[in-house]
């Protein structure tokens, strides 16, 4: 929980220093949401987008910008998109410690993909620098 937490208040803190609110949600290794933080003023869809982001890159521990573009490139990785509880949308990314994939954080609101991705990794990068 406390991981949790202090990934999802860098993620925002790396928003806001882009000038940018977005939602933050990071789930463990089950795939189940262990904190959300979010702005003000941020569209309410985003919480779920932020959330199914995460629970994306956890389940296929691989950044869901990948994954998207996968899905546009790929005939095999198309069908992605039909699985009702992934979002094929950048912003998601697992967190891996010592190799090994833990949870993942999922950034939504921020002012499109490449915005919500760049904060969840800037977190990641912070925090697990710091920890580990």
């Amino acid at each position: 929980l406390m991981l949790a937490n202090n990934l999802a208040g860098a993620a925002l803190a790396a928003c806001h220093l882009e000038g940018r609110t977005g939602v933050v949600a990071v789930v463990d290794r089950g795939g189940n949401l262990v904190a959300v933080q979010r702005d003000d003023n941020v569209g309410p869809h985003n919480t779920l987008a932020a959330q199914r982001k995460a629970y994306t890159a956890l389940s296929t521990k691989t950044p869901t910008r990948l994954l998207a573009e996968r899905a546009r490139s790929t005939a095999d990785a198309e069908n992605l998109n039909t699985v009702p509880e992934l979002l094929l949308l950048g912003g998601g990314v697992p967190v891996l410690v010592e190799g090994e994939v833990i949870g993942a954080i999922g950034v939504a609101g921020a002012g499109g993909a490449a915005f919500d991705e760049g904060c969840a990794l800037t977190a990641i990068s912070k925090i697990l620098t710091a920890t580990h």
